[in-house]
């Protein structure tokens, strides 16, 4: 099988559990750092599917890779090849595909529910899920729905924490996170949890009982990660 892309954005925000995922499934992949000016690909060919991290930069930023990298999203699209995305990722997605990120309502940061919205689409990509669930969330926009695509999951502060086109899949939220990730992203970003509300939690809060809310994520993230490789050519 050809290479999965990886792109991502930040040292800290790589693949985590997609990484062990493939690996387990011996899916081959690759890392394109565009925080280390990695070399961007201008063509499809080659890729069997294209994955794209979280980062705290904003979609609407000036920055001179974003152009190119919703090129590929919209080329890969059209040729039915899968793509992935987790928070920023999810948001380039919808970008590429017309629809535009806005600042959500409040911040969503550590460990939050999502809920299902009841469609076809949602029963495919949600099968033996429950209705609701918690997932880990670090974001501060939010993506509109893109023409064409289905919205699958919601939260009561986000209305929009997942959609779906054809054989792509794209989160708000992050499903990727190992335990060591949501213990450097506290220690790192901590000037972003104040002030402390509902919506965002503190370091000790969101690192309680990581170990089982971490393994319960991944049960999640296996759901959606066995769909989405389902479209891998």
């Amino acid at each position: 099988m050809q290479d999965i892309l990886i792109f991502r954005h930040e040292p800290h925000e790589g693949p985590g559990y997609l990484a062990d995922y493939l690996d387990r499934h011996r899916l081959p992949w690759r890392l394109v750092r565009i925080d280390a000016n990695d070399p961007l690909p201008s063509s499809i060919d080659g890729v069997s599917g294209f994955v794209f991290m979280g980062g705290p930069m904003s979609v609407n930023d000036p920055l001179p890779w974003i152009p190119p990298v919703t090129k590929l999203i919209q080329k890969a699209v059209a040729a039915d090849v899968p793509v992935l995305g987790h928070c920023l990722g999810g948001q380039l997605i919808s970008k590429a595909l017309g629809g535009s990120i806005t600042k959500n309502p409040v911040r969503e940061i550590g460990w939050l529910p999502v809920s299902r919205v009841e469609s076809p689409a949602a029963n495919t990509w949600l099968d033996e899920l429950p209705a609701q669930f918690e997932v880990f969330h670090w974001h501060g926009e939010s993506f509109s729905i893109p023409p064409g695509a289905t919205r699958i999951l919601a939260s009561r502060d986000c209305a929009n924490q997942a959609f779906v086109i054809g054989k792509t899949l794209a989160f708000q939220c992050h499903v990727e996170m190992t335990g060591e990730m949501v213990r450097e992203w506290a220690r790192l970003s901590a000037d972003d949890l104040a002030p402390l509300c509902a919506t965002v939690q503190s370091p000790p809060a969101m690192t309680a009982e990581l170990d089982s809310r971490i393994k319960r994520l991944q049960g999640i993230a296996d759901k959606f990660y066995d769909r989405w490789i389902q479209g891998l050519r």
